[in-house]
């Protein structure tokens, strides 16, 4: 992935100055993330608020993509807007036509299917399935033609008003038996009860040019890829074999599209395959559908990760570059499987971490916690470990929600982790220690406490005010705010006016977050200083915004004095 260059069109451009060392805040914050899911559309951001949508669009996990599934469904507890992104790759199949001539295809989105319609027709495939995997196999579509008799007989017949047969509009034409009815239905049970009907399509017609009374298309292909959520129509098939030869023609005087006997059209599909296990590779072209800042919104980027630590590691620094790139989110990790889960030693498992962590991109933009929580899979019966980071993800978003991205989601106050059986493991006082100055936030199982996050660094191998999460998600924000403001004055002139009008806008919101704690100061400077006459030549607005941010409590001392009994406390007050 490319990370951010400077623009050759108009933009703005932030540049972010570290001096630590010598906003407006969502409503809703959006976490982004991708898998591997059972069904859905591949390659293509899709906007979640629950977990009953995460099923409704990505299908209920099996064995093989239950922590992912989990990973994307966890942070769902925290908070109600998330993008996913479905995975693929080149084994992944959808399901066809048994009785076809033509491949197995692959389409995975509306994009793909548009650049193969054509193509799938002229190699005689009538239905696929809509998304590629398994699941479409079992998939059958019935269709009823134009007869009363048949229709009678037809198992669906209670799933529609009465027979289909001429519309008014081939009348019309003096054409006739045009209209045919179409079921789906679930035949292996995966997408609800088995053998039920999942959709239907009733008095649609065979002819390119039908039209419904108030004007909207009725050509069967046409009403199906609209409004199917489990099925494509690519044609009819071999001229012939499936449908008459009149269908997919359009209305004309004399044709008669139930020209051979009337009988029930029965298409069963198969030959879906699910892809292969996913590779870092297959994570990260994924993730590139989420790096666009225009087009994607994000706040908190995490990924479920691979086993193998040097695939984690690698998938783990594309999102960290992702959020670079951005400027307007933060990733979040945990360690790699392999590093946690099925380790025995705990001791082990905190050498195993923070060597992984080394090897993670280090900054501000990267968020690192050492720990895996062992979860009830409802949909498949069993416990499993999913990685914490999608939980600590949702903290972080539910304490944006909940106080304000400049506010530490650690501690008993906010860090609090949902729904979890146990933790792979509790590190010790001393194994916490380690995995801080590592710049790895401990997840730990605090006696009389709970489960919570316990620490609030991001991952930074340097002292600045940006290795902390509040003070990295405050700049962000405020940058994003502030961004916005500025794109107001985009194209405007670059006098005095226009200056001290960006300043109106900014100076309110920063005295805003100051009076939530977010800062203790700030200032803006915006005027002649900054935009000398070299730099209104080159048609570049400078603003330079100064601020001090607030900082987060990590270390506590109480000192308890005892006095003598006449003492006064004036007296020893310091000492």
């Amino acid at each position: 992935m490319a990370l951010g260059v400077p623009s050759s069109s108009p933009a703005v451009v932030i540049k972010e100055i570290d001096a630590s060392t010598s906003i407006r805040t969502a409503s809703t914050t959006i976490g982004g993330t991708v898998g591997d899911f059972r069904w859905g559309p591949v390659g293509v951001p899709m906007t979640v608020a629950t977990e009953t949508e995460l099923v409704g669009t990505f299908a209920a996990p099996d064995d093989t993509n239950s922590v992912e599934f989990h990973s994307a469904a966890y942070f769902l507890r925290y908070a109600d807007n998330m993008k996913v992104v479905r995975t693929t790759d080149a084994n992944a199949k959808n399901a066809y036509d048994a009785d076809s001539a033509g491949a197995a295809p692959a389409v995975g989105n509306q994009t793909d299917w548009d650049a193969q319609d054509t193509t799938l027709a002229g190699a005689n495939h009538t239905f696929v399935g809509k998304y590629p995997g398994a699941m479409g196999n079992g998939l059958t579509i019935s269709v009823c033609p134009a007869d009363e008799t048949t229709f009678n007989g037809w198992a669906y017949k209670s799933d529609f008003d009465t027979f289909p047969g001429t519309s008014t509009q081939a009348t019309a034409e003096s054409a006739t038996n045009d209209e045919v009815h179409v079921a789906v239905i679930d035949v292996n049970g995966n997408f609800g009860p088995k053998g039920g009907v999942l959709e239907t399509f009733p008095h649609v017609s065979l002819a390119t040019n039908a039209k419904t009374p108030d004007g909207s298309t009725n050509y069967i292909l046409n009403v199906v890829n609209v409004g199917s959520a489990y099925v494509w129509m690519a044609g009819f098939g071999t001229a012939g074999s499936r449908f008459d030869a009149d269908a997919g023609s359009a209305l004309a005087s004399g044709k008669n599209y139930l020209t051979t006997p009337a009988a029930i059209l029965t298409i069963d599909l198969t030959g879906g395959v699910n892809q292969n296990a996913n590779t870092a590779g297959t994570l990260q072209t994924a993730f590139d559908q989420l790096e666009d800042e225009d087009t994607v919104a994000l706040d908190i980027l995490f990924t479920a990760g691979m086993s193998a630590r040097t695939d984690h590691v690698t998938v783990v620094n594309d999102i960290t570059a992702t959020a670079v790139a951005r400027k307007d989110c933060i990733a979040v990790a945990s360690p790699a499987r392999s590093d946690v889960v099925g380790v025995a030693n705990p001791a082990t498992m905190v050498t195993n971490t923070t060597t992984t962590a080394k090897d993670f991109t280090f900054g501000s933009y990267l968020v690192v916690d050492n720990n895996f929580l062992k979860v009830y899979d409802k949909y498949n019966d069993k416990y499993i470990h999913i990685p914490a980071a999608s939980s600590t993800a949702g903290i972080m978003a539910a304490t944006d929600n909940n106080a304000a991205p400049w506010v530490s989601p650690a501690g008993t106050r906010r860090g609090n982790y949902l729904g979890i059986t146990s933790l792979a493991y509790s590190p010790t006082k001393a194994q916490r220690d380690t995995l801080y100055k590592a710049a790895i936030n401990p997840i730990a199982n605090i006696p009389g406490q709970g489960v919570m996050l316990y620490g609030d660094k991001t991952h930074m191998n340097r002292p600045s005010a940006f290795d902390r999460i509040n003070v990295r998600r405050l700049f962000t924000s405020l940058e994003k705010a502030i961004g916005e403001f500025a794109k107001a004055s985009l194209f405007e002139l670059n006098d005095e006016f226009t200056r001290a009008e960006f300043v109106n806008n900014v100076e309110p919101l920063l005295r805003e977050v100051k009076g939530r704690r977010g800062l203790t100061d700030f200032k803006v400077v915006c005027d002649e200083t900054n935009n000398t006459a070299s730099v209104v030549d080159r048609n570049e607005f400078v603003a330079t915004i100064f601020i001090k941010p607030a900082r987060s409590i990590n270390f506590i001392t109480l000192n308890f004095v005892a006095t003598r009994t006449g003492a006064d406390f004036e007296e020893v007050v310091g000492i």
